[in-house]
């Protein structure tokens, strides 16, 4: 089969979805793989890196997406590529659709089969495309939010694992998988006083064992609300699977922060947990309501692109192996549950609700 591997379009985006060894690896089992020029440069693969091992490198995404059949790339297609695009082409990236109604709109139009990332399930019900951007997210989450914490940043001015005569900074993080779990545990690291919240109980479990400054609840409204009420930093890590995240933090708890606190939503992706929330990029990542400072960028691994290509690409090297191998691929569940919209038509469960 034809694989394309196009440049990322989003803004400040540097990760490549696959990475010079992975291609290696697909041309040796006899596929066609074409790599637009520069499209690993940011995440320190250089073209000759790419052309050493038999790929095609193409000038132009118009040429790429002419030549390839089966399109891999990290972030949802935007204005450019959508252009490009064709009802032949089988897609294979995140999608995150749920929360864009109009990408929705326009895949359907060009009628394309897209596969995202984030929907594949194995039959444990693990995600293992999402799992490992949303452990640099978690990571980055918490690193971002103390450094807007600081004063020049227009934080309070606070060191989140204080010393001793001072108070510990206090870390509320809203979900324990993988984004959240990692935000948590990269909070307890650092000294910070961490309150995680979540539905199961093994979760909490695994909050509690990170350490005695670590405590772990239910998200009962009411104590969400008295734990986000005197939070530094509040992370939102909230995810149902392909579906809209809900929205767990209103507009009256943000008002009740003091101000110079930070709110990072890692959820944003689907739609976002904070009734405040509205998506930023990497030129712009922040913006202030009832002075809180909100982080909402919607490619937040994309800041450290060289270790998330290496993790996204072995994460998804199988998959797109079984799609360009195999014309029964539909047949193995994990991809067919990552089918959102083929041939016009919406199919992933979660996006018809």
């Amino acid at each position: 089969m034809r694989i394309g591997v196009p440049s990322e379009t989003k803004t400040l985006e540097g990760r490549v979805a696959l990475v010079p060894a992975a291609c290696a690896d697909l041309v040796r089992r006899g596929h066609e793989v074409y790599v637009q020029a520069g499209a690993g440069l940011k995440s320190g693969f250089h073209d000759e890196d790419y052309a050493r091992v038999g790929v095609k490198l193409v000038q132009s995404a118009k040429k790429l997406y002419e030549a390839g059949e089966l399109i891999v790339k990290v972030k949802e297609p935007i204005a450019g590529d959508l252009k490009l695009l064709r009802k032949d082409h089988l897609l294979f990236c995140y999608l995150h659709l749920a929360a864009e109604p109009k990408l929705t709109e326009r895949l359907l139009e060009i009628g394309l089969t897209g596969v995202a990332f984030e929907s594949v399930t194995e039959a444990d019900g693990s995600l293992p495309l999402l799992a490992p951007m949303s452990i640099i997210a978690g990571r980055i989450a918490t690193q971002i939010g103390t450094h807007l914490l600081h004063q020049p940043s227009g934080g309070k001015g606070k060191l989140l694992g204080g010393l001793p005569s001072t108070e510990r900074g206090k870390v509320v993080v809203l979900g324990a998988g993988a984004a959240g779990g990692n935000a948590a545990a990269l909070a307890a690291a650092g000294g910070a006083n961490v309150v995680v919240f979540d539905m199961r109980p093994d979760r909490l479990a695994q909050m509690m064992a990170l350490g005695a400054n670590v405590t772990a609840l239910y998200p009962y409204e009411e104590t969400v609300a008295r734990e986000v009420k005197d939070a530094d930093i509040v992370i939102g890590a909230v995810l149902i699977p392909s579906a809209k995240a809900p929205r767990v933090v209103t507009r009256a708890m943000v008002k009740s922060m003091e101000p110079g606190s930070v709110l990072v939503d890692i959820s944003i992706d689907q739609g976002g947990c904070f009734e405040t929330s509205k998506p930023t990029t990497w030129a712009h990542p922040t913006y202030v309501v009832d002075d809180v400072i909100h982080f909402c960028v919607t490619n937040m691994p994309g800041a450290v692109p060289q270790t998330s290509s290496q993790a996204i690409c072995a994460a998804i090297l199988p998959y797109v192996n079984r799609l360009a191998s195999d014309k029964n691929w539909r047949k193995f569940e994990p991809l067919k549950s990552g089918i959102n919209v083929e041939g016009g038509k919406i199919v992933h469960p979660a996006l018809k609700s």
